[in-house]
């Protein structure tokens, strides 16, 4: 068997010796889980396991999280230099002329997922930290022109260590975003080889400087994301723009961007194949150089205030009685009464099917020059929306967006990376939008806008 594709959810109940045998064979393996603790979990356990075999195994192939993916790739890829992006939102719109009803298992991995939430946090502490994206905060003075970077290459390392040194008078803070990202304030440049907790870096290898003084080693990048944090907002917001209100989605989607990210930047030109095609590195190394790192959120929107309310509350059903065993049983005995009729165990029916679809609009906030971002309560000038549309998500889109990954492995295999556990946005990303584009999935520029300047205070 060359690829396996799991369809056979909850994942954290089917899915581990599905992925363990994969890992231990040499299979690639696809699936459609939403479920984060299962997603990093199967990470955690097996990533290691299946670069040694050459098993490529990705998950999260269905609508959960190829649109979400793909459509935050596509949004910062139109912010064109100087232009840079601070953080980009998804709002997801489930339309349909009839009732819009899912399937049970979904509804199932949603219950099980938050009753689980303390497994997955667990989880997240007892694993080593990953370098994320560095973000300018305006609140304690750093500025990402300020940045200073120390280059150094790790005894037994091809690759060098990049790790970043930013202004906080009176002394350095000192950031090391391969060290469980904790902050250190040091007060001398001599101090700096020491403080990395036995990974010394030879005096003769290392590099310090402000980056405009030197050109940095070209197998590091540093990804960093402009201006401030993402704004926390009110609970229920309308966005104008698009017409919609909404709420926060506690969705796979961000996390799996997340993890992208923090692959991009350890390997910012994306995964290289096992014997790439001259043809396909310069098209990936174009892909990646083009995308943009950015905060993201995902909201669920509705039209109607009462829409809103019922998804608050299936939240607040969900989010109280799946506590507690009794309460996980009623949520699963009775899905329809406590989905408000969007769950049901038989399913949507045909014409439910056909007449659903859904609009993920994603809103990005950003700068229209990089300098601007580097400004003291600089805000967001610029805004670009993009949009993804296609058809009913669970038994439509999802099969289309599982089998076009299938495609691509079965056909460009030898472009792609030879074993381990990633998201689908790193090892698919320059060839997926074309194929989705062409069956059914649409991509479009809404807007290019500038924002009005703050009035002075």
């Amino acid at each position: 068997t060359k690829l396996l594709l799991n369809c056979v959810g909850p994942y954290r109940i089917h899915g581990e010796p599905v992925v363990a045998a994969c890992a231990s064979s040499g299979c690639d393996y696809l699936d459609i889980t939403g479920e984060p603790e299962f997603m990093e979990e199967m990470e955690a356990k097996y990533h290691e396991k299946a670069m040694e075999t050459g098993s490529l195994i990705v998950s999260a192939c269905g609508f959960d999280s190829i649109p979400a993916e793909m459509g935050v790739m596509f949004n910062t890829r139109q912010w064109v230099a100087p232009a840079v992006p601070n953080h980009v939102t998804a709002y997801v719109s489930l339309e349909s002329d009839k009732r819009i009803v899912g399937n049970f298992a979904t509804y199932e991995s949603a219950v099980l997922g938050v009753a689980n939430m303390d497994k997955l946090q667990q989880l997240r502490r007892s694993r080593p930290k990953k370098p994320r994206p560095v973000v300018s905060d305006h609140s304690t003075f750093l500025f990402v022109v300020d940045i200073l970077v120390f280059h150094g290459l790790k005894d037994g390392d091809s690759k060098p260590w990049a790790w970043w040194l930013q202004y906080y008078l009176p002394t350095l803070q000192y950031y090391s975003p391969h060290i469980r990202c904790e902050k250190i304030y040091i007060v001398s440049f001599l101090s700096i080889a020491s403080i990395g907790r036995g990974i010394l870096v030879p005096e003769a290898d290392m590099m310090l400087g402000h980056p405009d003084l030197f050109k940095p080693l070209p197998q590091t990048m540093m990804i960093a994301i402009p201006g401030p944090h993402l704004p926390k907002g009110p609970t229920i917001e309308y966005q104008e723009k698009i017409g919609l209100r909404a709420l926060k989605l506690p969705s796979a989607d961000a996390v799996v961007v997340r993890r992208t990210l923090v692959t991009l930047m350890e390997n910012p030109h994306g995964l290289p194949g096992i014997n790439e095609s001259p043809e396909h590195i310069g098209k990936r190394e174009a892909y990646w150089s083009s995308v943009k790192p950015a905060h993201f959120g995902v909201k669920i929107a509705s039209k109607s205030l009462l829409g809103i309310y019922r998804i608050l509350g299936v939240g607040v059903f969900i989010g109280l009685l799946c506590r507690f065993s009794f309460g996980r049983w009623l949520l699963l005995k009775f899905p329809s009464f406590f989905s408000f009729g969007w769950f049901r165990k038989t399913g949507p029916s045909e014409d439910e099917v056909r007449s659903a679809s859904f609009k993920m609009w994603f809103v990005g906030y950003g700068f229209s020059d990089s300098n601007l971002a580097s400004e003291r309560n600089s805000k967001p000038d610029m805004e670009i929306i993009t949009r993804v549309m296609g058809p009913e998500i669970g038994y439509v889109t999802t099969p289309i967006s599982l089998v076009q990954c299938a495609l691509i492995v079965l056909s460009q295999r030898e472009n792609l990376p030879k074993g381990g556990v990633y998201t689908p946005g790193i090892v698919f990303g320059p060839d997926l939008q074309e194929r989705l584009q062409e069956n059914g999935i649409s991509f479009d520029v809404v807007s290019k806008t500038a924002l009005p300047s703050p009035a002075p205070a």
